[in-house]
């Protein structure tokens, strides 16, 4: 059996070595000034030895003002930087790339006092309403971008992912449903766009050349007024043209709950539109947990990863079972952690 998944990629300066990555997940579990500690480093480390091509990072914030809660963690400024370094070199030193993913939260801030969005337009009745931004905070938050990118740099990062779905702060300015500005910053979808492409050059002046950059990309909100595919083709293509690698499809939660059906690979027929419509790479998640799954969406073209997340929480060494099935040998950091994968023989 000849298998896609167990292939390198190369984005930019950077092979990695198959097509699977740990997506994104929140473990809200840093310490309160946003720093890696033992918890975060485990949890990170044991997923490395695990034989993923890639992880991606929970969400670093990039000022302390747009964290989700106050237990993530942060690259708002240099103190974070150590604990960072720790964990992408444990990662790298287990033969897996790491991607940083640079967030603000904007309205879907737990901390309410400072929480500011594009609109004064609440999320939910628990959180409240935001504090519209004025120019300067736009200004600022783009700044911010920047310098996080310069801190990942220092880090040792591989790769950076900007966040722009998940009803985060640059979602909100993208989609109607949140932003309702009458500035340069709302109206078309040219202006909406505008902060994410400012943050793109922010970020990308700041990250070497030969590094790749992602974009988590919210490609519609499945409600109606809200974004929709055209839109994210669009916005798909402006985002290659300034230098993004990567789109990672994924769609709703502008509003609390998803309003679309979710079954296996439900959000990758917005990676095919995207791949297809604006000519740039594209990653799916949303439920993938079977190999032959990850193998039809790697082979038929449909997309260039998979990013596997709850899957990767159940079972750290999904890769390593996953890779055996495929029968293919994989370097792994700890080459006895395939033992486990059989044939097993009395005594092993």
């Amino acid at each position: 059996m000849t298998s896609n998944v167990f292939t390198p990629l190369t984005l930019r300066g950077l092979t990695l070595r198959n097509r699977l990555v740990m997506s994104p997940m929140l473990m809200y579990a840093a310490d309160e000034d946003g720093l890696v500690n033992d918890r975060t480093f485990v949890h990170y480390g044991a997923r490395a030895l695990g034989g993923v091509g890639m992880i991606a990072t929970e969400v670093l914030a990039v000022e302390a003002r747009g964290r989700i809660s106050a237990r993530d963690l942060g690259v708002w400024e240099d103190g974070q930087i150590e604990g960072l370094r720790r964990v992408a070199g444990f990662v790298r030193g287990c033969g897996v790339a790491i991607c940083g993913q640079l967030a603000h939260a904007g309205r879907k801030s737990m901390l309410t006092a400072t929480a500011i969005a594009p609109s004064a337009l609440a999320y939910d009745e628990t959180l409240g309403v935001p504090q519209t931004m004025s120019a300067t905070d736009i200004a600022d938050v783009v700044a911010a971008f920047g310098r996080a990118a310069s801190r990942a740099r220092e880090a040792g990062f591989d790769a950076l992912q900007i966040h722009a779905a998940n009803g985060y702060l640059i979602h909100e300015f993208l989609t109607p449903l949140a932003n309702v500005r009458r500035d340069g910053y709302g109206g078309t979808l040219a202006n909406r766009a505008r902060l994410l492409l400012e943050v793109v050059g922010a970020v990308r002046a700041q990250w070497p050349g030969d590094k790749p950059l992602l974009v988590r990309l919210c490609c519609s909100d499945l409600l109606e007024g809200g974004l929709t595919i055209e839109d994210a083709i669009a916005v798909s293509r402006w985002l290659r043209e300034a230098g993004v690698d990567l789109v990672d499809a994924t769609t709703g939660n502008i509003l609390p709950g998803y309003p679309g059906p979710v079954y296996p690979g439900y959000q990758l027929v917005y990676a095919e539109r995207v791949r297809a419509g604006a000519g740039i790479p594209v990653a799916s998640s949303g439920s993938i947990a079977a190999l032959d799954l990850a193998e039809e969406i790697i082979g038929a073209g449909r997309a260039d990863l998979v990013f596997m997340g709850r899957a990767l929480l159940r079972n750290p060494f999904w890769a390593i079972e996953a890779a055996r099935t495929a029968g293919v040998a994989i370097e792994l950091p700890i080459p006895t952690y395939a033992r486990a994968t059989g044939p097993f023989e009395r005594g092993y």
